[in-house]
């Protein structure tokens, strides 16, 4: 479902004369992997990894989900990408942060992974306060991107 929402969002942003990020490369997953693995100790959820095959990250309506870092070796990317691992380093800087995955935000909320809890959230930002839970990632994404075209 994410990915009907997904095109979309890529038909308004295209219709607006502006470009839609294209897919992650297979070279740059694999970097990302490596070096949140590296960084944080934990490995990136498959359903997030499908996503970036699908979309570099995106930034939409006030809502942005992550994509791979330009900072990381040898990656360029053509397109505008808030990344995974800045901006996780940024939320982190927050002890109590360090529960999470962040995968993304909106003005009101962060889009992330509990790893305490095992479950995917939606959190208040700046208090951090549950908002919401979700069985899966591909269900925290698709109430995100319906958020965004609302």
């Amino acid at each position: 479902m994410w990915k009907e929402l997904l095109l979309d969002i890529r038909k308004i942003v295209e219709e607006d004369g502006d470009f839609f990020n294209s897919s992650a490369s297979e070279y740059q997953i694999e970097i990302l992997k490596k070096t949140v693995k590296k960084k944080f100790g934990i490995n990136l959820p498959q359903k997030y990894i499908d996503f970036l095959r699908t979309v570099n990250g995106f930034e939409f309506n006030g809502f942005i989900f992550y994509g791979v870092d330009s900072s990381l070796e040898d990656i360029s990317n053509n397109d505008t990408v808030y990344g995974y691992v800045e901006n996780n380093e940024i939320w982190y800087q927050n002890e109590h942060q360090k529960q999470y995955m962040f995968f993304g935000e909106s003005d009101i909320s962060w889009y992330c992974f509990d790893l305490f809890n095992q479950v995917y959230v939606e959190l208040d930002k700046p208090s951090g306060a549950l908002m919401d839970t979700y069985s899966d990632f591909d269900t925290m994404l698709e109430k995100a991107l319906k958020d965004s075209l609302l």
